[in-house]
Order: C-alpha cells, then sequence, then structure tokens
C-alpha cells in the first residue's frame, strides 16, 4: 500500500480509535473499518489543492511561500458506526499574510453526523461521480464545498493503490487453492455489459486466504483470463494453485491450462446445481436438490459417483438436458476428494467470492454509471480490500502446508506408501 506522508507530517497517520467490534450487517463493519482512512484521505486531498493555489507564490530567496506545517491534535468524530479518529494538516504562511488550512469535510465544531451510517456505503459504492461523492461528503460531516479538483486526488489515490497492488512482486509466492470469478456490477468502464471484475483468492501455507488478482475484462474469454495469468507469471508467480475452484462457464479454466498446466480443476457445485435444477421441472426440483446434494455430501469418491449413476438413471430418459450439464463435469465436480477432508466444505464452492461480493452487487445495482478504468479498477481494489479484514482462515491450517510439501489424499486422508499393517506383520 502507498504511503502518504510528506515533508512536514508529524508522526505517523493516526489509526481508528477502539478496537472493531461486531456489527449486524457486514457491509457496516466494512463501513467502519474504512471510515477514517477515507475521510483522511479527503482532507489531504484537500490541502493539496490549496497548495497548488499558492505553488506560484515565493519568497524573495526562491523557497516558497505557503507550506505544509504539520497537523493539528488528532480528534474523533463520533459516528453510529464508532468513532473515527482524524487529523488536520497545518500550513504555515512565511510571508505573514495569514493563509490558514480550514477543511471543509472536518471543521473544528464538528462532532458528530447521525446520518454517516448512510453516507459512507454511498461514498464507497456510488462516490465515483464528482456529484456523488459530494453529496455523499456532504451528508457525512454536514459540510459543504468539497471541489471537483479534491475529488480528483481523491481517486487518483485509490487508483494508485490499486496500481501498486497489481504491480507487486510475487516471487516465492505459493498458493494451495485459488477460488476464481468474474463479477459482473452496473459499474462499468464502458457501454459494454458484458465487462466485469476477473478476480481470484488464493489460500496461503498459513491458511490466510488472500486478493490474488483483481483485473478487468470478459468472463468467457480465455484472452482475458490469459492476460491476468501471465501477467501473475511474469511477476514471479511460477507455480499455480495445487487445486482452482469456478464455474464452469469461465473462459479461465482454457487459460490455465496453457499457463499452469499442472492446478487441478474443481468446479464449483454452488453453480452446477443451479444450472442442473434449471434444466428441470419446477415440480421436481426440490427432490433433485436433494439427489444432487448427496452426490458431493457422500464420504467418499466411490459413494459420489453411485449418487452421480442414480440421478442420471432417474432423470436423464426424461431430461437429457439436465444430466449432460452434470456428465461433461464429472471429474471435476468430484476433484475435492484428492484434498484434506477438513477443507472440502470450502473447496465445493466459490463461496468466498460470492459472499464478499455480495453487498457489493446489491448497492452497485442502484447505480449505471460508466467510469473510466483507473476509477473502475481504484474503487473496487478499495472495497476488496476492506472486505479481506473480515476473512478467516480455512479449516485445519496446518494441512495446507502438508499439501504444499506434496502430502497426498485420497477421500480426504492422507495417503503414505507404508504398506497396510496386515501386510507388515505377514512379513
Amino acid at each position: 500500500m502507498r504511503d502518504d506522508t510528506s515533508k512536514g507530517m508529524v508522526g505517523a497517520r493516526p489509526t481508528m480509535g477502539g478496537e472493531l467490534g461486531e456489527v449486524g450487517l457486514p457491509l457496516e463493519e466494512l463501513v467502519r473499518r474504512g471510515a477514517r482512512d477515507i475521510l483522511q484521505r479527503a482532507i489531504e486531498a484537500e490541502l493539496e489543492v490549496l497548495l497548488d493555489e499558492f505553488a506560484s507564490v515565493s519568497l524573495i530567496d526562491g523557497r516558497r511561500a505557503v507550506v505544509r506545517n504539520g497537523y493539528l491534535p488528532a480528534r474523533e468524530i463520533l459516528t453510529t458506526v464508532g468513532p473515527v479518529e482524524v487529523q488536520v494538516p497545518k500550513v504555515r504562511d512565511r510571508t505573514g499574510a495569514g493563509v490558514k488550512f480550514s477543511s471543509t469535510l472536518a471543521p473544528p465544531y464538528v462532532r458528530r453526523s447521525a446520518r454517516v451510517a448512510a453516507a459512507l456505503p454511498w461514498l464507497y459504492l456510488k462516490g465515483i461521480s464528482s456529484g456523488d461523492l459530494g453529496e455523499a461528503l456532504e451528508v457525512l460531516v454536514g459540510a459543504r464545498g468539497l471541489s471537483p479538483a479534491a475529488l480528483g486526488r481523491l481517486k487518483a489515490h485509490w487508483s494508485a493503490d490499486y496500481q501498486g497492488w497489481a504491480g507487486r512482486c510475487l516471487e516465492g509466492k505459493e498458493y494451495a487453492y485459488w477460488w476464481v470469478d468474474g463479477i459482473y456490477t452496473t459499474l462499468r468502464e464502458s457501454d459494454d455489459p458484458r465487462l466485469c471484475l476477473l478476480v481470484i483468492i488464493g489460500v496461503t501455507a498459513d491458511g490466510t486466504k488472500e486478493w490474488v488478482a483483481i483485473s478487468d475484462g470478459l468472463r468467457e474469454s480465455t484472452e482475458s483470463w490469459l492476460d491476468v495469468l501471465r501477467d501473475l507469471k511474469e511477476r514471479g508467480l511460477k507455480v499455480g494453485p495445487r487445486l482452482a475452484v469456478g464455474d464452469g462457464a469461465l473462459g479461465f479454466w482454457s487459460a490455465i491450462e496453457q499457463v499452469y498446466p499442472e492446478t487441478v480443476h474443481q468446479r464449483c457445485w454452488f453453480h452446477k446445481m443451479g444450472n442442473v435444477l434449471a434444466a428441470l421441472p419446477k415440480s421436481l426440483q426440490g427432490k433433485a436438490k436433494g439427489d444432487l446434494q448427496a452426490i458431493w455430501m457422500a464420504a467418499t469418491r466411490k459413494g459420489a459417483v453411485r449418487a452421480f449413476e442414480r440421478f442420471l438413471s432417474r432423470y436423464g430418459a426424461k431430461y437429457p438436458k439436465a444430466t449432460e450439464k452434470l456428465v461433461k463435469d464429472r471429474d471435476a465436480l468430484l476433484a475435492f476428494y484428492a484434498f484434506p477432508a477438513e477443507h472440502w466444505v470450502h473447496l465445493r464452492t466459490t463461496n468466498p467470492i460470492e459472499s464478499t461480493f455480495a453487498t457489493v452487487r446489491h448497492r452497485t445495482s442502484r447505480t449505471k454509471n460508466c467510469v473510466t478504468r483507473t476509477t473502475f479498477l481504484g474503487l473496487a481494489f478499495k472495497l476488496a480490500e476492506e472486505a479481506a479484514k473480515t476473512w478467516r482462515r480455512i479449516r485445519a491450517p496446518e494441512k495446507v502446508a502438508e499439501l504444499l510439501r506434496g502430502a497426498r489424499y485420497n477421500d480426504g486422508l492422507p495417503v503414505t506408501d507404508d504398506p497396510p499393517e496386515e501386510q507388515r506383520n505377514a512379513a
């Protein structure tokens, strides 16, 4: 992440006061974690506009007349999602004319805003146009006057943060699992409705989740996904994940065969069940759903195959389109059986991505703005970055390191090269 400290700053930027508590809604937690950073960046953007106005005013010796001069003491703005600590910067006018910096976002008299919980989601999810962002910030602090120039600087910070992250070195990185998806939103960089976010979440050796890639492109396009994967490899990710989980309609699968051919493919059961049930009459969907669950809930691969064949025999004659959707991905639907049983709950679906972006989809459905590519990706990155703060490690994280060291599994249990006990006794 980029550090926005500059000459004249006193100490490090303040952090949000207090520990983050439990809140009712995921979006409210995201808002609380992001409130302090977004306010501080907006105030810094206002200051830069003031300094630019006086950039041409110099003393006789050539020094700038108006310069930064540290910060006022940190103070809290009380909000309905908790206290948010900010620091307002100061300027020094060497001419003695009395030029001062006064933030329109955090003037001295502002201590509370009862409507901030409604403003911050708007700030994050609708605040990509100058008009919307200015209005949201006005509701946030009860102040007016955030200029287009300050808004532009704020969005530039988001884009710069994204560019720095997207170009990070990946030398020595290794992932056990990837979840992959293409996320549609109504926030887009053109009128092409197919354009979406191409996202990858990975699991590292200690079992933690992290963002691997956030880019833009066409969900079903092999070329779009090739651009993403080749970029990862060029930045040092020499080995692909042991297993990748995603929807079968993605262009990702053809791309990963070319870039990381050693990766095992696992189709998302959530997407697959939806596709299969959609090809059946509504009167049968309840029973068919139970029959499908019997496949992926089986304790062994052999049991899953039996349930698989049972489903085909029950529905294949009358509803071949439904069973064909299942048959074409048979092996990829059952790939998880070759991995630790403790991880199966994570590997059968792309839920980490679905749950992360559920709120984004809901809120952005109200906005149909077309934005620049840099703004689109910068906003998406800030949303993703905040959402990741709530992630937990996967179950049995110690199994991840074993897997990366070469451990093999059958029906979720470790496979050893030692002969069975009865064979050793006979010998």
